[in-house]
């Protein structure tokens, strides 16, 4: 298997904030996206979640908060945290759940 670039398969994605699963590991998924500058709204999941920026920013919502969260930062939501993504976010970004 050849290795993958993360950054040039988001481009190549036909829309931003639509992820897609690149691989499954037990309980895992491995997911991509690319942002916009557009937001993302509020959200909560049953499980604990882990946002990884490759790269650009994201501005994470987080209990009335922006946290912005840069490349190479990893930012992991527990369940039950209703989160969002600012306007402004741009980039590519890579999500672990279940």
């Amino acid at each position: 298997m050849m290795p993958i670039r993360l950054v040039d398969v988001a481009a190549q994605l036909p829309e931003a904030w639509s992820s897609s699963v690149l691989a499954r590991f037990g309980d895992a998924r491995l997911k991509l996206l690319r942002m916009d500058d557009a937001a993302y709204p509020e959200e909560v999941h049953e499980y604990d979640e882990a946002l990884l920026v490759l790269d650009g920013v994201m501005l994470l919502g987080i209990r009335g908060q922006v946290l912005p969260v840069q490349a190479g930062e990893l930012y992991v939501v527990p369940a039950g945290l209703p989160h969002s993504v600012e306007g402004g976010s741009r980039g590519t970004l890579l999500i672990i759940d279940t």
